[in-house]
C-alpha cells in the first residue's frame, strides 16, 4: 500500500454552538489541513497521483472555507463547525474530487486549528 500526504492552510472564523467556554464566542484560526491518500498500485509513471494535482484539489476545497465565517456556509450553518466536523467535510469533498482516479482513495484528513491540537477523520 502506498500513501501520499499533502498539506494546505486556510483562515476562517467560527463559533461553537452548544458549547460553554471561550470558543462559543466568535474567534478565528489559521487552520492547517493534511490529507492522506492511498493506493495499492502505481501508475505507469510510478505514481499514486501527481503531488501538484492532489495539492490543487485540496486548494480548491480549502478555498470554499478560506476567509469565511464558517457558521454562515453550508453545512456549517446547521452543523457545528468543530474541527471534527470540518475534517469529515474536507474528507468527503476530497473523496468526490478523487472519484475519477481509479484505485486512489482518501485515507484520512487531519485538521489543526492551533499548535498541539488536531482532529482526524477516516472511514
Amino acid at each position: 500500500m502506498f500513501e501520499l500526504r499533502v498539506k494546505g492552510r486556510f483562515s476562517a472564523a467560527h463559533m461553537l454552538r452548544g458549547y460553554r467556554g471561550k470558543c462559543a464566542r466568535l474567534h478565528g484560526h489559521n487552520w492547517e489541513v493534511e490529507v492522506a491518500v492511498e493506493a495499492e498500485g502505481l501508475s505507469e509513471a510510478g505514481m499514486v497521483i501527481d503531488f501538484g494535482e492532489l495539492k490543487g484539489m485540496l486548494g480548491e476545497v480549502l478555498d470554499e472555507l478560506d476567509h469565511k465565517l464558517l457558521n454562515d456556509i453550508p453545512p456549517f450553518d446547521r452543523l457545528n463547525p468543530t474541527s471534527e466536523n470540518i475534517a469529515k467535510w474536507i474528507f468527503d469533498r476530497m473523496k468526490e474530487k478523487l472519484s475519477g482516479f481509479e484505485g486512489v482513495r482518501v485515507s484520512s484528513v487531519t485538521v489543526r486549528e492551533s499548535e498541539g491540537v488536531a482532529a482526524s477523520y477516516r472511514e
